[in-house]
């Protein structure tokens, strides 16, 4: 099925090396992560790693952490750096898609409301159908910079599905965009 391609964002090393890295929403994630790559490669979904360089600390080239999460499985069918919030700028993604007659794309990774969401409206924008898997994506906790308010990861995975749901992607957990997958497969093995 060369329609839809998986992307994988920002799954890189350097996250642990940053103040609000918590690993305990780190298992799910994971497992759903690995299902969702497993389910695309059984599907001969492409799998693209995107990962996030830029000269802030662990994100830096040189600081030797710009490298997909040691469980995350080998040989992807593509890896693009970035350098910027989306996976498009500058990275050679949209024209690999297009050569490849991509015109759908599942969404995952880390942050949900940053690279993930972000990724999601420019692909939108471009004209792709974009398949939000907020299971197979992991935030953090936050506080508000003027009220001091903290907003949970899971506040902030609900508020990224309320704004891009209907607007710029369908919402998925793994098993529905798998099972879209399969659907679509048997409606072009009909034609």
């Amino acid at each position: 099925m060369s329609g839809s391609a998986l992307i994988v964002i920002d799954v890189q090393q350097s996250f642990l090396h940053r103040s609000y890295w918590d690993d305990t929403r780190l298992p799910p994630f994971r497992h759903a992560l690995l299902a969702l790559i497993a389910g695309a490669r059984a599907r001969g979904v492409p799998v693209l790693y995107v990962l996030h360089e830029d000269g802030d600390g662990p994100f830096a080239a040189a600081s030797g952490h710009v490298q997909p999460m040691a469980w995350l499985p080998p040989a992807p069918d593509a890896t693009f750096t970035k350098h910027v919030h989306n996976a498009f700028t500058d990275t050679g993604l949209q024209a690999w898609l297009a050569a490849r007659g991509v015109d759908r794309l599942i969404i995952s990774g880390i942050r949900t409301e940053q690279c993930c969401e972000t990724t999601t409206r420019v692909g939108s924008d471009l004209g792709f159908t974009v398949d939000f898997v907020t299971e197979a994506t992991l935030t953090f906790d936050m506080t508000h910079p003027h009220s001091g308010r903290v907003y949970s990861a899971d506040d902030i995975c609900q508020r990224t599905e309320l704004v891009l749901a209907g607007r710029f992607a369908h919402i998925h957990t793994v098993a529905s965009v798998l099972a879209r997958l399969d659907a679509d497969a048997a409606n072009q093995a009909i034609l």
